[in-house]
């Protein structure tokens, strides 16, 4: 027997949540101040004919919503909260994003768990090639260490990535030729700012364990 999924669910997982398999790289040809703090993106993708305004696409691992659309570009607010926290307002026309639609609750589940809320910018601080693979190597903020482990899995400007080496301060990912050519991660220079968002289980896991600490709220002064 099949289980029965509710249109309330399926519109809520269609909404919220991506893969880290990036479909489709954009390139930027407006990017404008629309009010004070606020800004908006445009860009030209493939994937314009197939989206309609309100729908959810991921911008360099951003979770961004559709506001026009004609058969080849497609706009988008940059909000405040988005422009702090991310890469997106170091775009210029020309710059390429990667690009991923949110996943429907039919799809197959490729990457890893991702909810297109980056946590922060990180500088990219060293890439080599090593024969026909990359090696990317990336700052590692301290108010978001504890989220990452060897060989755990994380976004990087949307891209599922393992984490192939850790340190303190840095954390290391190794590139396959595919996902280097069919990216914008190959035109990453040292210096560039990296959206990164951290294991989803890895925060819930820490609120948990904070909460067995903490009295109840009716315990609380």
């Amino acid at each position: 027997m099949k289980a029965r999924v509710s249109h309330r669910f399926r519109l809520r997982l269609y909404w919220q949540m991506f893969t880290g398999i990036v479909e489709a790289v954009g390139e930027v040809i407006r990017m404008v101040e629309s009010t004070p703090g606020t800004y908006l993106l445009e860009i030209r993708t493939p994937l314009a004919f197939q989206m309609k305004i309100g729908d959810s696409l991921a911008n360099n691992g951003v979770c961004l919503t559709v506001i026009s659309q004609t058969p080849s570009t497609l706009g988008f607010d940059l909000l405040a909260e988005t422009v702090t926290r991310s890469n997106l307002i170091d775009l210029k026309v020309g710059d390429l994003v990667n690009l991923e639609r949110s996943m429907a609750i039919s799809s197959r589940f490729d990457g890893h768990i991702v909810q297109g809320h980056v946590d922060t910018a990180a500088k990219l601080l060293a890439v080599e090639a090593v024969g026909q693979d990359h090696r990317i190597e990336i700052e590692l903020p301290q108010e978001f260490a504890q989220y990452i482990v060897f060989k755990g899995s994380i976004a990087v400007n949307g891209v599922s990535l393992t984490v192939a080496e850790l340190n303190s301060d840095r954390f290391v990912n190794w590139i396959i030729p595919h996902t280097w050519s069919l990216t914008n991660l190959h035109r990453l220079r040292p210096g560039d700012r990296t959206n990164l968002e951290f294991d989803l289980v890895a925060k819930y896991v820490e609120r948990l364990v904070d909460g067995v600490h903490r009295p109840p709220p009716s315990q609380r002064r």
